[in-house]
């Protein structure tokens, strides 16, 4: 068994230098026949050194950033072939190809780069910080109490946007000696603003359900993942009622790091596909696009695993169950959310209708959720998270103006 798991990891790394070879070439080439950026065009830019294997991180962000660029134009910087590439199929933003260090100087002498801003914390992250007289800004890819979102990088950054008291709570709690009054600012969750896609059914009445699961983890502190302990059995009970159409949307990591996994999703997925062929009507939905935001908004009832799916459910302020995780060395931070949020617990999973029901129907659950909807993303009134956004890159835009005519 360890010679047959060798040789596929062997085959995977050379198809991946395969894959990371053909997107090189097709992205030089790109880059050629595009020609240089205009100089001096930006003063934003978005610093991305993953490969496509991360782009959720990246594409949840397009719509509020084409907003913002209306004002300010904003770049993206790749460094890694492969997400260049996608970046570049998906055309929402210019991109500029950098994968070594003297492309990002060349760049840097051509581009009066003002604000950089960090979806994740990639350790190529550090390469970029060298560059000073710019604000190097964390904006992160979601909102979550995952360990993930106390991690003690952001004190390397000039300033983080979050979004609400609820994530300044949790840094205050976690992080030492952090000045979090001048570094942290709250914006709200400015992607609620921009929904994207469009819905692939026509709504009638069946009750509309978001599964939306995370990956399995790559440790046991952070296997939050339920399509193995809670998903085959919620999604069977709930195809084989008519009254309920199914939008399953898992990870796009599912399955990379434990097979069990992986087969589980595709179960899923196959018999989503057998329902549907069933009965034509039911237009349940495996959901594995880039365009986030539908899904939420088209649903009457979300149930997340933990992960940043949660609280962008949240911000919207309808009905959500998250799923408790079956590994005891899970870390859940139960001092926020999660410590009040309406729980689906594995053996529950064969009793989720009636959970369902509960959670859309109970007064008492909608207004607890209103209330935490308010801690962890301040005013969600349309527009409002957009403006704070905005306001935000202002202040550090006149905070430069300030610093650079003080070294002038």
């Amino acid at each position: 068994m360890g010679v047959l798991n060798d040789a596929k990891n062997a085959v995977a790394v050379v198809r991946k230098a395969a894959r990371g070879r053909s997107a090189y070439r097709e992205v030089t080439s790109a880059m050629r026949e595009q020609g240089p950026l205009e100089r001096d065009r930006f003063q934003i830019a978005v610093y991305f050194a993953d490969s496509d294997v991360n782009m959720y991180q990246m594409r949840q962000w397009y719509r509020p950033l084409q907003e913002l660029a209306k004002t300010w134009p904003v770049v993206v910087m790749a460094r890694h072939a492969m997400g260049a590439k996608a970046l570049l199929d998906d055309g929402a933003l210019p991109v500029a190809f950098v994968p070594e260090v003297r492309g990002v100087e060349r760049f840097i002498e051509r581009q009066d780069i003002r604000i950089v801003l960090y979806v994740n914390q990639n350790m190529r992250n550090f390469q970029m910080f060298r560059y000073g007289r710019r604000w190097h800004v964390f904006i992160n890819h979601g909102e979550s109490d995952k360990m993930y979102m106390t991690t003690n990088q952001y004190k390397a950054y000039d300033y983080a946007f979050i979004a609400g008291q609820a994530a300044r709570d949790r840094l205050e709690r976690t992080l030492w000696d952090a000045d979090l009054d001048r570094k942290v600012i709250e914006i709200g969750r400015p992607q609620a603003d921009h929904y994207s896609g469009t819905t692939p059914f026509t709504p009638d009445e069946r009750t509309i359900v978001l599964y939306a699961p995370t990956w399995e983890g790559d440790r046991p502190s952070a296997s939050y993942g339920s399509i193995v302990s809670h998903g085959e059995t919620l999604v069977e009970r709930l195809l084989s009622d008519p009254r309920y159409r199914v939008i399953y949307r898992p990870h796009p990591r599912s399955g990379v790091v434990d097979p069990a996994y992986g087969a589980a999703n595709r179960r899923i997925i196959g018999a989503i596909r057998a329902a549907n062929n069933a009965d034509p009507a039911a237009q349940h939905v495996f959901d594995d696009g880039p365009d986030i935001g539908w899904q939420l908004a088209a649903a009457d009832v979300a149930i997340s695993d933990i992960s940043a799916m949660v609280y962008d459910r949240l911000a919207t302020g309808k009905p959500l169950l998250v799923t408790r995780p079956v590994e005891p060395a899970a870390e859940i931070d139960e001092s926020g959310y999660l410590g009040a949020c309406e729980w689906l617990t594995a053996e529950a999973a064969v009793n989720v209708i009636p959970e369902i029901t509960r959670v859309l129907e109970d007064p008492h659950t909608a207004g607890r959720l209103e209330e935490w909807v308010r801690r962890y993303f301040g005013d969600t009134t349309p527009g409002a998270p957009t403006a704070r956004f905005h306001d935000a890159i202002a202040r550090l835009m006149r905070e430069w103006d300030t610093h650079g005519s003080v070294s002038a």
